[in-house]
This record gives structure tokens, sequence and C-alpha cells, in this order.
């Protein structure tokens, strides 16, 4: 009886690195923004529907089954938000996903407040955005980018 036992433990083992494997040599998904538009929010919050393009650069189908982002600001939290939206992402090919994002109040004014600290430099904001698409069983997939843009001359902090 421990023997069945032994090749079942081994088979599993066997079938388990080779899904590890599968993931290893995997380039990164490509992630950008396509759209943004408001949503209804309650309170002291700002709600936004954040729709991102995924592009799958790999030769094999990204599956997932549920999204989760956040989005940082001068390294501060920004916004935050999930979906159990499910899907796959196909080979060499792109998705749009949706994904409802929360801005709270707060947030927005610890925000100004450092802009106007000049904590943002010379009218630049830097962002970064990481989420990740959650898979069945171990895989989830992350995925993050990040950049800066410039702020109109006229509300950039220190402008004269």
């Amino acid at each position: 009886m421990h023997r069945r036992h032994a090749v079942v433990l081994f088979v599993l083992v066997v079938a388990l690195l080779q899904g590890c494997a599968s993931l290893q040599g995997r380039d990164p998904l490509q992630v950008t923004v396509a759209g943004i538009e408001p949503l209804e929010g309650q309170g002291m919050e700002l709600r936004l529907l954040v729709k991102l393009r995924v592009q799958n650069p790999n030769d094999s189908p990204v599956n997932y089954n549920g999204v989760a982002l956040e989005m940082e600001v001068q390294d501060k939290t920004f916004a935050s938000g999930v979906s159990d939206e499910s899907g796959s992402v196909p080979r060499f090919g792109e998705s749009v996903i949706a994904v409802p994002m929360t801005i709270s109040a707060f947030r927005m004014v610890r925000q100004a407040i450092g802009m106007l600290q000049g904590g943002a430099g010379p009218g630049k904001i830097q962002y970064e955005m990481k989420g990740k698409l959650s898979g069945s069983g171990f895989g989830a997939t992350r995925f993050s980018t990040k950049g800066e843009f410039d702020m109109p001359a006229a509300t950039a902090p220190n402008a004269t």
C-alpha cells in the first residue's frame, strides 16, 4: 500500500514541477490605461471605472478570474480597486478589462498638499500602477507600469 502512495506522490510532484516550468520564461504583460469613466460614489470618495488594455506577448493565453489594481502617485497609494471579472487574454493578443477604482477624499487632499509643498518637483507627477490577474491554483499574473506626466503650467505648483 505504501508503494501506491509513493507513486501517486511522485506523479503529483512531477505534474507540479511541469506546471511551474511552464510559467518560466514568460514575457511580462503590457498594460496601459485605455479609458476612464466616472462612477457614482458614496460620501467622501471618487469612483472611476478604469479600462485597462492588456497585451499578452506570449505564446499561450493568460486566463484570469479576478483582477486587483492599485495606483500610486508620488509614491503614495492614491486609488485601488478589484473586480471579479473573468476571461482570457489570448496568445499574442489583447483584451480590455474594466476595474472599478476608489479614491478617498483624504488621499486626494494628501496628494494636493504634497504637490503644493513641492513634493512633485517642477510640474511633474510620477505614478505607478500595479496589479494582478488571478488565475486558478497558484496562478496569478502580476503587472506593473510606471511613468510621469507634466502638469499644465497654469496648475503646476510654484508656477508664476
